[in-house]
């Protein structure tokens, strides 16, 4: 980006009005190095709730891992600031990353189907989005989440068909890998995740050594650099490279060097299904100079005689409708799609307020022009004074839906056009057993089975569910009730789905997109409470999918049961035996409060299965103490174990519980690898040792036999 494109630098606390990135880079590396102390200072508070609350302190330096960055070779002058480390990349190994088994991402890439749009204006085929979003600092910025709620969870995976691991600085590192969970929640919805090639400005501290290391080649000819970058990827487990060469006072040469290393490193990352995104900034000249388009100056970036260099281009803030119109032309003229152009949209200032001339992006009467890429979407947390959990998703919610709240209804148009009611959303939702109990990835406590078992806010993306699509589509005859994804209380993870008011009709809330094929033994269960009056609860399964985009889904109604008044969570089950033979397009409730009156309705887990339920998981194995720390009652440590192996495949994820001296248990953390950091364990009494459970948890969250091991205290 450029110094007037209005980036932060993601070093940045988040404030309500954020500054740009050429004032927070004025404050120089200084400022940087204290916010990356202070991000591994909130990593260091305890996520056991036996302390009467989290202790913040220092914790043991080299324990904790956090997500990579480095530079190309050569490392900038002087010494890093306090909390950052500089890396060469040209010198990295996974054999010696001490935080690879931490920073993996394991979940494959999931594949997506899109079903009709939810409303006539939202378009399957044409534009999609990329989204640039920096989730933390780059130095500090845990491996696998942390003990806070306050996070950028974002759940609407549906709408984005690239994500981009923002961030990066001349004071700390410029080459950046996105951290396991953020990967392992967007490939479960089937979004690809790039790392950040960040060659910043000379006015941002930039230097074009760092440019001639990048695409330096070896004696042999080769791109030393682009190999390494393959090689993070593959050990890492994302799916390519952003590339933003902004650092200025190139020539032609160099340019020449950067066209061939990215058609190197396209070459030796596409047979691993790896993918290159340009940035418009360097061009064949070798000057930064921002074109607003595709066009003579930048096309061998993208696409050159020998064919495709590059996968996509996200085309600069400068563009106009003249030039995007032109930009589309030119990709068609290379026979390639021109929505593999991400037109940028700013939204790090002011979010949904942005002044966007949509039209020349994604027109209403037309076909859309190109595709469209957000810079900073993470406003919708950053913006507000209130980021509780609940704050944040309504205002995630009105981003990426509107303000109706409703794709199948959408409000009148003002500034701002959402996406749900340009793009088609898309779902992974395509098998059996699915379960989803509305888990965010991030809460104010952890709960199973409807009970607290951790009272110490978290956030870990890699725990989220996959939610529903389409927030939220309700269809009812009398006042339309609020629906929210409520922090208050849960079956299990952080959150549950929560419809209140006061309805004169049955509500139905639609719920997810599948692709589900139904047998005699497919059966569909609820987990769901009442804190109001009686309600009857019914499913919704469509066999077919709607006639045409804004139609009604055609569901077919399965009684589940009635709920009486008074706490608990009961389970309803329906038998689809009736519709076996036949696929499950979509599934919903609809609830009845007969009477009227006020409506409080929980929804905390959601699961179709052909009789697999009550299955448990192969356990792990070989679950140890890698390393620790003790100091003052509380202990760091790493655990590691073996996977699961076993005929029901591998786990959704792991979960770590501490046993306590009662033989109560609590639960720590949870991941998708077999390797996890915990902060800040206080000792229990006087316990002599400190015992951990790590369990495997599959798709329908059934547990595994333990694997146990234990981290004696000190006398």
């Amino acid at each position: 980006m450029s110094e007037t494109d209005r980036g932060v630098d993601p070093r940045t606390p988040p404030v309500p009005l954020r500054p740009t990135r050429r004032r927070v880079l004025a404050t120089g590396a200084g400022a940087a190095a204290l916010l990356g102390l202070a991000g591994r200072a909130r990593a260091a508070t305890s996520t056991d709730p036996t302390a009467p609350a989290p202790i913040p302190g220092p914790e043991p330096a080299g324990l904790a891992p956090y997500a990579s960055y480095w530079f190309p070779d050569s490392l900038p002058a002087g010494t890093p600031g306090p909390g950052i480390i500089w890396r060469s990349l040209s010198r990295w190994t996974p054999e010696d990353d001490p935080d690879l088994a931490h920073n993996t991402a394991t979940v494959p890439l999931a594949e997506r189907f899109t079903p009709v749009p939810a409303n006539r204006t939202a378009r399957a085929g044409q534009a999609r989005i990329s989204s640039l979003v920096s989730f933390a600092p780059t130095a500090g910025n845990p491996s696998q989440g942390s003990p806070t709620a306050d996070y950028y969870a974002l759940t609407h995976w549906a709408y984005i068909d690239e994500l981009v691991f923002w961030g990066g600085s001349a004071g700390e590192g410029i080459v950046l890998a996105p951290n396991a969970p953020v990967v392992d929640a967007a490939h479960r919805n089937g979004v690809r995740v790039l790392g950040n090639v960040f060659l910043p400005p000379v006015a941002y501290g930039g230097d074009l050594r760092w440019t001639r290391e990048l695409v330096r080649r070896d004696p042999s000819g080769r791109f030393p650099i682009a190999e390494q970058l393959v090689r993070v990827a593959r050990a890492y487990g994302f799916d390519g490279w952003f590339v933003n060469a902004e650092t200025d006072g190139g020539d032609s040469a160099l340019a020449g060097r950067m066209r061939e290393f990215l058609r190197a490193l396209r070459a030796a990352g596409a047979p691993h299904g790896l993918r290159i995104t340009w940035y418009d900034a360097m061009n064949s000249t070798g000057r930064v100079g921002w074109q607003g388009a595709l066009n003579a100056l930048n096309q061998e970036f993208y696409e050159d005689r020998a064919g495709k260099v590059a996968d996509s281009m996200f085309v600069d803030f400068r563009w106009t409708p003249d030039t995007l119109a032109s930009s589309g032309a030119l990709a068609d003229r290379l026979g390639r799609s021109r929505y593999e152009l991400w037109a940028a949209v700013d939204t790090e200032s002011r979010g949904w307020n942005a002044a966007v001339r949509w039209d020349a992006i994604v027109p209403r009467t037309r076909d859309h022009v190109v595709g469209y890429g957000f810079y900073r979407p993470e406003w919708t947390r950053n913006h507000l004074t209130d980021r509780s959990p609940g704050a944040f998703h309504h205002a995630d919610d009105r981003f990426w839906t509107g303000e109706s709240l409703d794709p199948a209804r959408p409000a009148p148009e003002r500034s701002w056009r959402a996406p749900a009611t340009v793009v088609a959303d898309r779902s992974t939702v395509s098998g059996l057993p699915f379960a989803c109990s509305f888990n965010t990835g991030h809460g104010l406590r952890w709960y199973e089975d409807g009970e607290v078992v951790s009272d110490t806010p978290w956030n870990h993306l890699g725990l989220q569910d996959r939610l529903p699509g389409r927030r939220w589509v309700v269809e009812t005859a009398g006042p339309r009730p609020s629906v929210t994804l409520d922090f208050a209380d849960a079956w299990r993870g952080g959150s549950s789905l929560l419809v209140s008011g006061a309805p004169t009709a049955p509500v139905t809330v639609g719920l997810h997109a599948t692709r589900l094929p139904l047998t005699r033994g497919s059966v569909v269960e609820l987990v769901h409470a009442t804190g109001s009056g009686p309600v009857t609860v019914e499913v919704g399964v469509a066999t077919r999918e709607p006639s045409a985009p804004g139609s009604p889904v055609p569901y077919v109604w399965l009684r589940a049961g009635s709920t009486g008044a008074g706490p608990g969570w009961r389970t309803a089950r329906a038998a689809l035996a009736p519709l076996a033979g036949r696929t499950a397009y979509a599934l919903a409730v609809r609830i009845t409060a007969p009477g009227g009156g006020p409506l409080v309705w929980r929804l905390g887990a959601l699961s179709v299965h052909d009789g697999s339920a009550g299955r448990r998981p192969a356990p792990p194995t070989a679950a140890a103490v890698d390393a620790a720390a003790r100091q003052d009652g509380r202990a760091w440590l790493r655990l590691s174990w073996r996977a699961a192996a076993g005929a029901g495949g591998r786990p959704r994820h792991y979960e770590v519980h501490r046993v306590l001296p009662d033989g109560g248990r609590r639960f720590l953390g949870g991941t998708c690898g077999t390797a996890l950091y915990l902060p800040g364990v206080p000792r229990a009494g006087r316990e002599g040792a400190a015992v951990f459970e790590v369990r495997a948890v599959d798709e329908l969250y059934a547990l595994s036999a333990p694997a146990r091991t234990t981290l004696p205290w000190e006398p």
